[in-house]
């Protein structure tokens, strides 16, 4: 059996991500028709235009390490797009629901951005540093999408849903 390397946890984790990433790709257009609020439908549609940039730059960087760019079952991130289709169902023409669909979406983007930070870090460690800026350059993005998410949820959103009373 080989050896499990901090390389081989690279592009096992690399590899997860891409997973992730395509998966997230799918469910962006299903978040965006389910949003009422016209500001998340469309940081939704933005984030959907970024993260195919994302899983171009992933492949970019299976590139670098001289592998085909192939995912792996990600089980968190199945996990957490499950919960934003629960959410996305039970909550259906209520004044929570853009709350639950926003808050699904920054569990999506704070997985994202554990990977981004721990992926640029090992980059680093094992000397890719085309690699790294990469990682880096996605990182930043999930950043600033998970700070407009926030800023969504502040502004309006979660106003909207204590509009409607407890049942």
């Amino acid at each position: 059996m080989a050896e499990k390397t901090l390389e081989t946890l690279f592009h096992d984790t690399l590899k997860d991500i891409y997973y992730a990433e395509r998966k997230i790709l799918k469910a962006l257009p299903k978040m965006a028709r389910a949003a009422q609020s016209p500001e998340l439908k469309a940081a939704f549609e933005k984030h959907k235009e970024q993260t195919e940039g994302q899983i171009e730059r992933l492949q970019q960087v299976f590139e670098i390490i001289g592998k085909p760019a192939r995912g792996k079952t990600c089980d968190a991130i199945e996990g957490i797009l499950a919960e934003g289709d629960e959410i996305a169902e039970e909550y259906k023409d209520k004044a929570a629901l853009d709350a639950g669909l926003l808050a699904a979406a920054q569990a999506v983007e704070h997985y994202e951005i554990t990977r981004y930070g721990t992926l640029k870090r090992w980059a680093n460690v094992l000397g890719l540093k085309d690699a790294a800026k990469l990682l880096d350059e996605t990182l930043q993005e999930e950043s600033q999408t998970d700070e407009d998410l926030t800023t969504i949820a502040d502004a309006a959103v979660n106003a909207e849903a204590m509009k409607a009373k407890a049942a």
